[in-house]
């Protein structure tokens, strides 16, 4: 079996809890280098940039970029045209015009292009999409809520422009409702609580519906606390489902329901090495494409000031 050579770009919190574990324990890729400003990983070669990476290691094939989304499409960019395969953390860009530009890019150097939402490869997302697909849905409730203080200290990044705030976890409850429901979706209206001392909101409130006038109702907080509230809810007319703990677990009228057992990162890591076998790409901007509808109607309210 040949191995595919990687990269992994940016060296934060995300690549070491997640990525190099999953990286490590697929025979089928072979972590060559990490390229980091203020970090490296012991084991691989490490360079301070993704260009000083790709000058001395040509023969790489793909590079997983794990950055704040500020500069991922420059990044992107970069390896694209050096004619590498790209996975693109979540969100795949700051802007949707970003993500829509690199998947031409990609297609049109017969590259492999992977916009990676983790959180559709939770335990229990796929069932509860196959049970949802046979139901007459009457009402969608999402609350996703969390302390910023524990999940994001110290990160400046995900309160300027492009950091988009709450949304930064809010967008993985938005890549499963866009998985798990029957029928696509619209946003209605929104608010967004954003603190007086920064640019991107703490909390959201958006209201949204399917094609067949299903309610979504959706909160985002990060004010919440000590323990996370990552679940969704779905009535229908027999019965109720509910999707807890991020996704991993499942349960339908209060009975829960047995799950498998290969956690988010690796199943990434594996639909990224079938994309490459068969030479596709996979980009999905609907979780984010709702994200920017969000700010486009978003009526904006000033709350307290955020202190670390």
């Amino acid at each position: 079996m040949k191995k595919i050579s990687i990269a992994l770009i940016g060296i934060g919190k995300i690549a070491r809890d997640q990525h190099l574990p999953a990286i490590a324990a697929d025979p089928r890729f072979d972590l060559v280098a990490c390229a980091s400003r203020n970090a490296k990983v012991d084991g691989v070669r490490n360079y301070p940039t993704l260009e000083a990476l790709l000058e001395a290691e040509p023969g790489i094939e793909a590079v997983s970029l794990c950055a704040p989304p500020q500069p991922r499409f420059a990044q992107a960019c970069t390896a694209l045209a050096a004619g590498k395969h790209v996975m693109l953390e979540k969100p795949p860009g700051a802007c949707l015009s970003e993500v829509r530009a690199l998947e031409e890019m990609a297609l049109t150097a017969g590259r492999t292009l992977f916009s990676s939402w983790h959180s559709r490869y939770a335990l229990g997302v796929e069932a509860a999409r196959t049970w949802l697909a046979t139901q007459d849905l009457r009402a969608v409730h999402v609350r996703w809520k969390e302390d910023v203080r524990r999940w994001h200290p110290g990160q400046e990044w995900i309160w300027e422009p492009g950091g988009l705030g709450v949304f930064d976890p809010g967008i993985n409850a938005l890549s499963i409702i866009t998985r798990i429901l029957p029928r696509e979706i619209a946003l209605v209206s929104s608010t967004l609580s954003i603190p007086s001392n920064r640019q991107m909101p703490i909390a959201a409130d958006l209201r949204l519906t399917d094609t067949a006038g299903v309610p979504v109702h959706v909160e985002f907080d990060w004010r919440h606390g000590p323990r996370e509230q990552w679940e969704i809810e779905v009535r229908t007319a027999d019965g109720a489902m509910l999707l807890s703990q991020g996704g991993n677990r499942l349960t339908i009228d209060d009975r829960e329901v047995a799950l498998g057992a290969v956690h988010e990162y690796p199943a990434l890591y594996s639909r990224w090495h079938d994309l490459i076998g068969r030479g596709e790409c996979d980009v999905d901007v609907r979780p984010l494409s709702l994200v920017a509808d969000a700010f486009l109607l978003g009526q904006r309210e000033r709350v307290e000031a955020f202190v670390e």
